[in-house]
């Protein structure tokens, strides 16, 4: 990463994301939105100033959109010709977009174009390494008007979002995670979308005992029942420390939401009262949870 100016502690409001096709704009653009940027792709360079105004704060000092990053590049017919010159007009308005450039080597970007199969913006009768190297040399006007210049030869998706988050993210640590226990019941079928999952057919059934059947995980005599078994406090803890040695790593990776199943038969008794266990348990560890009872009422 190589700093054309002098940076200051308050992170920019206004960012503009462009650079060489295939150095990773677009996940540099999640990276911004899992920060707080409202972000919008390859917008017409015509409507630059007039998206700008909307970060303008009005009299009581609140604008319509709190802080944006803008993705621009050569797929915009007039970025060449014309983006200097808006930057220049935007500056005279006192609006100062930060102008970040992404980069990478020839040989990377041609790797990454070839495991894609995409073709290069630039033009499909040229070989893949000349398109490569007429943007490189068409784009060098941006590059020098760029407040920062990031090479991402080096990063993987997960580094680079990473590195954008410690140096934009206003909040030390990044976005928060969001964990999800979803207590299910396996007769009714997996739900979708699952990143982890516990099955709990292994503890005691309160479904066999005649005064527990139709109550649920919820009611204190189905959590007392259960408690009475060791087995069943010992799974609990142990998924406890299974997921406070987890979840640092899942948040660590750009993981901003997590969903962890937690079954048995039903749906209605154990997964509801260890889902709700463990709940309790990683709030109180600070993590940021909730929990959804899909088969309870069932």
């Amino acid at each position: 990463m190589k700093k054309k100016k002098t940076s200051t502690a308050r992170q920019p409001n206004f960012v503009i994301i462009t650079g060489l096709s295939g150095s990773g704009m677009s996940s540099a653009t999640n990276a911004f939105e899992d920060v707080g940027y409202f972000c919008v792709d390859n917008l017409p360079l015509t409507m630059l100033s007039t998206f700008a105004r909307l970060l303008v704060p009005n009299a009581e000092g609140a604008a319509a959109i709190e802080k944006a990053a803008l993705v621009i590049n050569i797929r915009e017919r007039h970025f060449l010709a014309q983006f200097p010159d808006e930057i220049k007009k935007l500056s005279r308005k006192r609006l100062k977009p930060f102008v970040i450039f992404f980069e990478a080597s020839d040989e990377v970007l041609q790797r990454r174009f070839s495991e894609t199969r995409r073709p290069h913006p630039t033009g499909t009768k040229k070989s893949l390494i000349a398109s490569i190297r007429a943007e490189r040399k068409a784009m060098q006007p941006i590059r020098q008007i760029a407040d920062l210049i990031i090479d991402t030869s080096e990063h993987t998706v997960h580094t680079l979002r990473r590195m954008l988050v410690e140096r934009f993210n206003v909040n030390p640590g990044g976005p928060p995670l969001r964990v999800q226990l979803v207590s299910y019941g396996h007769k009714y079928g997996n739900p979708r979308d699952l990143d982890l999952l516990f099955d709990v057919r292994h503890l005691p059934n309160p479904y066999f005992q005649p005064n527990l059947r139709d109550l649920t995980g919820e009611d204190p005599k189905i959590i007392e029942y259960l408690e009475k078994f060791p087995e069943v406090m010992e799974t609990i803890d142990r998924f406890r420390d299974l997921l406070e040695y987890l979840l640092p790593f899942y948040k660590q990776e750009g993981k901003s939401y997590l969903s962890i199943g937690i079954a048995c038969t039903g749906g209605k008794h154990r997964s509801v009262m260890v889902a709700n266990r463990l709940k309790n348990e990683l709030k109180k560890a600070g993590f940021d949870v909730s929990v959804n009872h899909r088969d309870m009422r069932k």
